[in-house]
C-alpha cells in the first residue's frame, strides 16, 4: 500500500518525533512511505523548553517533505497538496494536542475532497494533559476529518468515544521504544559514568504538574533509608525546579537524590537506563507513556500509578507494580518489595517474554485495520 504519515520527525526532538520515525521505519518494510513533516511545529513562545530541535549525536533521520506551519494557514493547503502528490491508499496524522486542530481539519478536509485514501487519526492523547473546556471543543472538531482512530490506551478510547461516538476506533499499546539501544555501554560502565552505586531508582522525562515528581519524593524520603538507595531524576524541568530543590532539602534526601536538569539526547538515554534498577512514573494523569516502553526496551522493570493507560501495559506483579496515584505510601511501600524481593531478574524475564505485545508490527497492523474497519466498529 502507499501510506503517508502526517507528523513530527527529526529535526524535532521529543516523543512524537520519535515515534512517527519508528513507525515510518516499520511500514517502510513492507509499504510505500512518505512523511509530510513540519517547518514549523510550535511558535517559539508557547514552547516551555530550552529548545524544540534535536541536537542529539545519534538520530534517526526519515526522509520528510517540511511543509506544514502550524500557524501559517497557507501552508496547510501546501501540506495537503504534498499528501495528495504521493496518491496515498492511507494518510496517517499523528494527533496529540488540539493546538493542531486548525491545521489538521483543513488538511483532511482537501484530501478528502481530492482522494479516497482513508484517514486515520493515531492519538497519542485525545485531550492534552492540561486540558480545558476550549481543548474538547477544538479536538472534537480537528477530529472531525478522520475515517478512523487508533487510540494507546483504553481510557482514551473512551473518552474518544464519547467525542466521536460513531467512530471506529482500535486499541493498541505503545510499542516499545527500541532507539535509543545504540551506545553499548554496560551496566557497571554507566554506573561509573553517572558515579552511583547501590540501589538505584529511575525517574526519566519531563518535569511537568502531572508527572508527580513530588509525591516520588515525598515516598523515597519515607524508604531511602530502608532500599539504601539513590533516586535519579533525569530530564527537563517544564516547570520551575526551585520549588522541587527545596523539597528535597526539606525532606532531607538531598545526600540521595541526584537531578539532571536538562533534555538527554538519544545516545546518552540509555546509560541512564542501564544504571537503573527500576523505573517509577508516578503520574497524577496519563494517557500512556514512551517512558515505560523504553524501560522495557532495556528490560528494566516500573513503577507506576493506576491512571491512563498505564496499568494497559505493566502486569501487576509480574513486569512491575501498579499503585494508586498520590499514595505516597504505597509507592514507598513499592520500591521496598521490590528492592527487598529482589525482583529485578524475574521481571527482567517476564519484560523479554512479553516483547511481543509492543511489536510495531502489531501498530502497523492496527492501523491498517483502522482504514479498513466498518463505521461504528470499536475494539477497547
Amino acid at each position: 500500500m502507499r501510506i503517508c504519515l502526517v507528523g513530527p520527525v527529526h529535526p524535532y526532538r521529543g516523543g512524537i518525533s520519535h515515534f512517527t520515525a519508528m513507525l515510518a521505519r516499520e511500514l517502510s518494510g513492507s509499504h510505500a512511505v512518505h512523511v509530510t513533516g513540519f517547518s514549523r511545529l510550535y511558535p517559539g513562545f508557547l514552547f516551555p523548553g530550552r529548545t524544540q530541535f534535536d541536537e542529539s549525536a545519534s538520530t534517526l533521520p526519515v526522509a520528510s517533505s517540511r511543509v506544514i506551519d502550524s500557524i501559517n494557514p497557507f501552508s496547510w493547503r501546501r501540506a495537503a497538496d504534498d499528501v495528495l502528490a504521493f496518491a496515498p491508499d492511507v494518510v496517517v496524522f499523528q494527533w496529540w494536542h488540539p493546538f493542531f486542530a486548525p491545521a489538521f481539519r483543513a488538511m483532511c478536509r482537501r484530501i478528502r475532497r481530492r482522494s479516497q485514501a482513508r484517514i486515520v487519526f493515531l492519538c497519542h492523547n485525545v485531550l492534552p494533559h492540561e486540558s480545558s473546556p476550549i481543548d474538547r471543543v477544538l479536538t472534537r472538531w480537528g477530529l472531525a476529518g478522520a475515517h478512523a482512530f487508533v487510540v494507546q490506551s483504553r481510557e482514551d478510547g473512551r473518552t474518544l468515544a464519547a467525542l466521536t461516538p460513531d467512530a471506529v476506533v482500535k486499541f493498541n499499546p505503545m510499542p516499545v521504544f527500541d532507539l535509543f539501544g545504540g551506545n553499548a555501554e554496560d551496566r557497571a560502565t554507566a554506573r561509573a559514568r553517572l558515579g552511583v552505586d547501590g540501589n538505584v531508582v529511575l525517574f526519566f522525562g519531563l518535569v511537568r504538574p502531572y508527572k508527580g515528581l513530588g509525591a516520588l519524593l515525598d515516598a523515597f524520603a519515607l524508604c531511602a533509608e530502608e532500599i539504601d538507595g539513590t533516586l535519579l531524576v533525569v530530564g527537563e524541568f517544564y516547570e520551575p525546579r526551585a520549588p522541587y530543590d527545596a523539597r528535597i532539602r526539606s525532606l532531607g534526601i538531598e545526600a540521595r537524590v541526584r537531578v539532571v536538569d536538562r533534555y538527554v539526547p538519544n545516545e546518552a538515554v540509555g546509560g541512564f537506563f542501564r544504571a537503573a534498577d527500576v523505573v517509577v512514573l508516578p503520574y497524577v494523569s496519563a494517557t500512556q507513556s514512551a517512558i515505560v516502553q523504553t524501560a522495557f526496551s532495556f528490560e528494566r522493570p516500573v513503577i507506576v500509578t493506576a491512571v491512563g493507560g498505564l496499568p494497559d501495559v505493566v502486569a501487576d506483579g509480574v513486569t512491575g507494580y501498579v499503585v494508586a496515584p498520590g499514595d505516597t505510601g504505597a509507592l514507598a511501600a513499592a520500591m521496598v518489595r521490590f528492592f527487598s524481593e529482589q525482583a529485578g531478574g524475574r521481571m527482567a524475564q517476564a519484560i523479554r517474554a512479553r516483547a511481543g505485545e509492543f511489536a510495531w508490527s502489531r501498530c502497523a497492523g492496527a492501523i491498517l485495520a483502522a482504514a479498513a474497519g466498518a463505521p461504528g466498529e470499536q475494539a477497547l
